[in-house]
């Protein structure tokens, strides 16, 4: 086994986005602590197997990420198993279309709770042990095109992913001193389950965009957007390399929404 870069904890890795992280920061050397609801535990056990033939180590931290006792838990676990915590990737994340005029309040608090409360919790809890540790770190999370430039039928969603651009630059701005950087990524239409389980959004809203790349249809871009390109920006986010980059948001959606 090659010598540890570190110690990252991915959250909502069970699949998607974030499970393509936890393996490609596994391939890049890193010990890998790897969160989901329960309720996805075996899904979880899939992701260890495969980080364990890369050859790092794997720790299973179960957690609802909206429950704050439960992520200052999972916190603690991964630092005391694993040897501390130096990249915290708030991925974890719900989503739901529906109009402004007949979105739930139960709707509202659920998306918000995971999307913006979760990382919140994650970014305090990993900040702290950062802190403590002494050894600066990486915070990355979870926003979108969408917490850019909204769409119809996405109120609660896009709210929760504008949330964490203004999250990340406070964190970014009170953490910096402690050689902590913190950004996020804000992903197009990627393949992932998660988006596989929502309506297809009208290729007539998608004229609101200015679609690069000879992209000229959502089943274009789902075809070629994957998990992975996110992965990759998270790599280098958490590398020495990426040491001056904080309070960044970066998009990475085949120019759907110009910067």
């Amino acid at each position: 086994m090659s010598i540890v870069k570190g110690i990252a904890l991915i959250t909502g890795s069970a699949q998607g986005i974030g499970r393509s992280i936890a393996l490609r920061l596994a391939r890049d050397g890193f010990d890998i602590a790897l969160n989901d609801v329960s309720s996805k535990r075996d899904q979880l056990c899939a992701v260890a197997d495969e980080i364990d033939k890369i050859g790092r180590r794997t720790l299973l931290v179960p957690a609802d990420v909206t429950v704050e006792e439960e992520v200052k838990g999972m916190v603690q676990d991964v630092s005391e198993h694993l040897g501390g915590l130096d990249v915290m990737v708030a991925n974890a994340g719900v989503a739901k279309l529906s109009s402004l005029v007949s979105t739930r309040l139960e709707d509202w608090d659920r998306i918000m709770a995971v999307n913006a409360r979760g990382p919140f919790l994650c970014y305090k809890y990993a900040a702290q042990q950062m802190i403590k540790q002494g050894r600066g770190g990486r915070i990355i999370g979870a926003s979108s095109v969408l917490g850019r430039s909204a769409l119809p039928l996405c109120a609660p969603y896009a709210a929760s992913k504008f949330a964490i651009r203004g999250l990340t630059q406070s964190a970014a701005l009170e953490l910096g001193k402690y050689k902590i950087t913190v950004n996020a990524y804000a992903p197009g239409i990627i393949k992932t389950p998660m988006v596989e389980t929502l309506p297809a959004v009208a290729e007539a809203d998608m004229e609101m965009f200015n679609i690069t790349m000879g992209r000229l249809s959502m089943k274009a871009i789902e075809a070629e957007s994957q998990p992975e390109d996110i992965a990759s920006i998270v790599s280098y986010l958490v590398s020495k390399e990426a040491h001056f980059i904080t309070g960044q948001c970066i998009t990475v959606d085949g120019g759907i929404v110009p910067s």
